[in-house]
């Protein structure tokens, strides 16, 4: 009987650790991030710094489509192929297969750069926006800082091996992070599967997108390979699924098999293992706030910002939301001022506060309406 009752003790235990295990990816570093929350859902050394590769070429579609966006550049603007350039339009390297002296447009270059991850086409754009490549990776460094890339430094356009060219799996999410916040309509281009070139001097030549994700059944849309011999397989990919989008960084796969494997292993980690909670949305009328001494009795309370919480599955109900002010309000109330704040509370623990804005201006009545609404108070406690 004491065998049987520790047998099943250890059974037990056995499927309780099996169930508890620690989530593994078998990348050298790798960082999965809720793109809506903003939370971070795994991280394995994810600032640990490795060879970005053609995960390069992310920012320098950046730069192109910023300086689109701002009317310093189009779409349709030709730039003339250089020796430098062509000379990477050779096998063995990826490339668009553009020829020295062509005129390519900046749509058919950043299409050779995002499907078929050309490194000619990426010192051809370069060399059109900035004069040289070299010029062209102190613009991407700069946009780097700037969005918060701490630990990167570019040297070239497309990832080539330098030692010099170096980031972190955290910084590239941060990257991939703003092209799909700041650039949407530009960002479908990374789900395109296929692009065809329309050479010169032959037949055009048509190829596949790298990123393996996009050919499974994920909801993948993006982003980008890499590989350099020194780092081997890495790989920046997102999906969008029933309302939630998440973004994987991982580098030091071992295999091409590997990096999709693990790659969609922690895309659906994320899936599986929690729940996305929308809690406020921008400038959407949250909450009716009490008005004392005001034309009006109450206003609408707005979030400037979207709020989301990331929630592990089964969880929601530790999740509580609440509004904290000094009520009511007395008027004059102008729009767009702090009346009261949002508190986001998990598992009794405080996860965030923000401001809640009056939704527009309320004027304080007259002074006999005033005298009324103290006397009302006095008697009633009527506000």
């Amino acid at each position: 009987m004491l065998n049987k009752i520790l047998f099943y003790i250890f059974l037990n235990s056995f499927f309780f650790s099996i169930s508890h295990a620690n989530f593994d990816v078998k990348a050298r570093t790798a960082i999965l991030q809720d793109y809506y929350s903003g939370e971070i859902l795994y991280e394995k050394e994810p600032d640990r710094s490795i060879y970005p590769a053609s995960m390069t070429k992310i920012m320098t579609s950046i730069i192109a489509f910023d300086l689109i966006k701002s009317g310093d550049l189009s779409f349709d603007e030709k730039f003339i192929i250089s020796e430098k350039a062509w000379r990477l339009s050779t096998a063995g390297y990826s490339s668009m297969f553009i020829m020295v002296g062509d005129q390519v447009s900046v749509e058919n270059l950043l299409k050779g750069i995002i499907i078929a991850s050309g490194n000619d086409a990426c010192i051809a754009l370069a060399e059109g926006i900035a004069g040289t490549e070299e010029e062209f990776a102190l613009l991407m460094t700069a946009k780097a800082r700037e969005i918060g890339m701490e630990n990167t430094n570019f040297t070239n356009s497309s990832g080539i091996n330098d030692p010099d060219n170096y980031s972190t799996v955290r910084d590239i999410m941060i990257m991939s992070r703003y092209l799909i916040e700041k650039h949407p309509e530009f960002y479908k281009m990374f789900a395109e599967k296929e692009f065809t070139w329309d050479r010169t001097g032959g037949d055009p030549i048509t190829q596949g997108n790298r990123n393996p994700l996009l050919y499974k059944n994920l909801g993948a849309d993006g982003i980008k390979t890499g590989y350099l011999a020194v780092e081997k397989y890495s790989l920046a990919s997102s999906i969008e699924r029933n309302g939630r989008r998440l973004i994987a960084v991982g580098s030091g796969f071992n295999t091409k098999n590997a990096r999709s494997k693990e790659s969609t292993k922690l895309l659906t980690y994320g899936l599986t293992n929690y729940d996305l909670v929308e809690i406020a949305k921008t400038n959407k009328p949250f909450q009716k706030i009490n008005v004392w001494l005001g034309k009006q009795d109450s206003v609408d309370a707005y979030t400037d910002q979207d709020i989301y919480k990331t929630i592990k599955k089964a969880k929601k109900k530790l999740l509580k939301v609440s509004v904290k002010y000094e009520g009511p309000v007395e008027a004059p109330i102008q729009k767009d001022q702090k009346i009261a704040t949002l508190r986001v509370v998990y598992d009794q623990e405080l996860v965030g506060e923000y401001d809640l804005l009056s939704s527009k201006d309320v004027k304080k009545v007259n002074f006999i309406s005033r005298l009324i609404k103290s006397i009302n108070y006095l008697i009633w406690g009527d506000v």
